[in-house]
């Protein structure tokens, strides 16, 4: 258990640079470190399963998923870890009702489902879609979000809806928590994060500064702390479910603001490669977003995920090492946020 009174999280798919940091090293680092909880990461799942079963697993192929899923299970209660939540579910809300991707959204929903059960999560992480082409009506979402809600509520399992700054529609805390509200169900709630917060309202890595721009910075900080206050006043406590941590790196050159050969927009490939710890090189002002989330009463979980492309020349290969820092940055965060 960490010094701190929040719980602390890791998410699985966020430490580890080499093929040898499997699942089951991983777990070990994060343990050794103090951390109480891990996010389990679908693609962790897979290529733990991979090994574990010794075949070809797909993203489909569920009871494979789950008979691996029981084994990851044990090895996180013998290494006293509790598994947060099942991320990331991705593209699920907002295509229309007679298509092949509203077909496969719900497919991949009942499969993700028995994984859930089978490692024992009640939790299952919703990413704000970032696909073209889908409904635009927070209410449509909302509808659709809601219809989730009811397939896990019967488990006893929740949402936790994130909202992904290079999402369609929805990029902003804001906009999914309006979503969330209009679906109106007592198991979906907010997943933060102060990466996904300040990327959609005060950050651009398409641009020099690093900020967004066509606004005076002092415009800009009024209007991004004006919201960061709004979050305090309206959003309740117990309709957040964890906060997720990370940095981001202001980029040079910045990207380009065009979407990559797959279609993935600048704020995604910025999401993917550039997030450090905090206090570990990064701009954004992470310590204003938690504490405005702290401002809300929060005390719940706090789960450290980044993706740093500079990981394995600025800290090596140990994972319990960095893991270590990572618990020391989780402990700096919280002092100077004024959580304890």
């Amino acid at each position: 258990m960490s010094k701190s009174k929040i719980p602390t999280c890791y998410a699985s798919c966020s430490i580890g640079t080499k093929p040898e940091h499997d699942l089951p090293a991983k777990l070990k680092a994060i343990s050794s470190a103090g951390f109480d909880a891990i996010e389990l990461s679908m693609p962790d799942l897979l290529s733990f399963a991979n090994s574990y079963l010794d075949k070809e697993v797909s993203n489909y192929d569920f009871p494979e998923l789950c008979e691996a899923g029981k084994k990851v299970k044990e090895l996180c209660e013998e290494n006293n870890l509790k598994i947060l939540i099942l991320q990331p579910f991705a593209n699920f809300e907002g295509w229309s009702d007679d298509s092949p991707e509203k077909e496969d959204a719900w497919k991949r929903a009942q499969g993700w489902t028995q994984i859930m059960e089978a490692v024992g999560t009640d939790m299952l992480q919703v990413g704000s879609s970032d696909t073209p082409n889908i409904k635009s009506s927070p209410t449509e979402l909302a509808h659709d979000l809601a219809q989730l809600a009811d397939l896990l509520a019967p488990k006893g399992f929740r949402i936790a809806y994130e909202n992904w700054c290079w999402a369609t529609h929805a990029p902003t805390w804001k906009s999914v928590w309006e979503i969330v509200q209009k679906a109106d169900r007592p198991n979906i709630g907010l997943c933060l994060d102060t990466f996904q917060t300040a990327g959609s309202e005060w950050a651009d890595p398409t641009t020099k500064s690093g900020l967004i721009e066509g606004i005076n910075e002092e415009a800009l900080r009024k209007e991004f702390y004006g919201s960061l206050q709004e979050l305090s006043g309206t959003v309740p406590k117990d309709k957040i479910y964890f906060l997720q941590i990370s940095d981001a790196y202001r980029m040079d050159p910045p990207l380009s603001p065009e979407p990559d050969e797959s279609g993935l927009r600048p704020r995604g490939r910025w999401s993917h490669d550039h997030r450090p710890l905090p206090f570990d090189g990064g701009y954004l002002p992470v310590v204003e977003v938690t504490k405005a989330v702290l401002g809300t009463g929060f005390r719940g979980w706090f789960s450290t995920e980044i993706f740093d492309g500079r990981m394995q020349e600025k800290h090596g290969d140990d994972m319990a090492a960095f893991a270590k820092k990572a618990m020391k940055a989780h402990e700096r965060l919280i002092k100077e946020a004024g959580g304890e």
